[in-house]
């Protein structure tokens, strides 16, 4: 990937391709075991590691940077059926390896639904947040945030902090040592498997009414 971020071009990439190929193959391997070690914990509907990867080729059609390819490989697992919300994001670039979750930009219906039910659960939303093998992860979410309180909130409503976010975002980076480990696949897992309780309380709040019975997305 380095080779290709110094050559990014058309007539580089083509000449280099079968390196390229070769890369891609490996990485669809590796994300084999990931996606092996996330079945063992979770219900996905990703069907194989070649299935989870995205392409290499960059949409350019509205970015100043016409740059035609990435110069990282990606992937996402994807959690099955409308209950299970979220999904796993999995970033493999030299110097920058991370794995990412959460709520990108929710929708107005399913953003007030979050807000609403974290109001109302806040103690069980906070206790998720608090968790130790959690917060060993992901210290905090991410994301964009309003600088004063959502509209419907009162300005000095306990759980503040929590319903200001716009985005719900998980992100944990990986050290040198950890890239090098002939069992970086099993690290990533152990990474994903932290990220689980919040992409669980997270579908809770989304797929059942406040009484807990769950709704009809079919």
């Amino acid at each position: 990937m380095n080779d290709l971020s110094a050559n990014n071009n058309r007539e580089w990439f083509n000449t280099h391709k079968n390196r390229y190929e070769k890369a891609k193959n490996e990485v669809s391997v590796f994300c084999d075991l990931v996606l092996a070690g996330l079945n063992k914990t979770d219900v996905l509907e990703t069907a194989s590691g070649s299935k989870s990867m995205h392409r290499i080729y960059r949409d350019i059609r509205f970015k100043t940077d016409k740059t035609p390819y990435k110069n990282n490989f990606s992937a996402r697992f994807m959690r099955a059926t409308a209950y299970r919300r979220g999904s796993y994001y999995l970033h493999l670039q030299p110097g920058n390896c991370f794995v990412g979750g959460g709520f990108w930009n929710p929708d107005p219906e399913d953003l007030k639904t979050i807000r609403n039910r974290i109001s109302v659960e806040e103690e069980a939303y906070r206790d998720v947040l608090n968790g130790a093998n959690f917060k060993k992860y992901y210290p905090e979410i991410l994301g964009e945030r309003l600088k004063t309180a959502p509209k419907g909130f009162e300005k000095d409503h306990s759980a503040l902090d929590l319903i200001q976010n716009k985005q719900f975002l998980l992100v944990h980076h990986f050290t040198e040592k950890e890239i090098a480990d002939k069992h970086f696949a099993k690290h990533i897992v152990l990474a994903f498997e932290a990220m689980r309780p919040y992409l669980d309380i997270m579908s809770y709040f989304l797929t059942t009414n406040l009484d807990g019975e769950m709704l009809d997305l079919k």
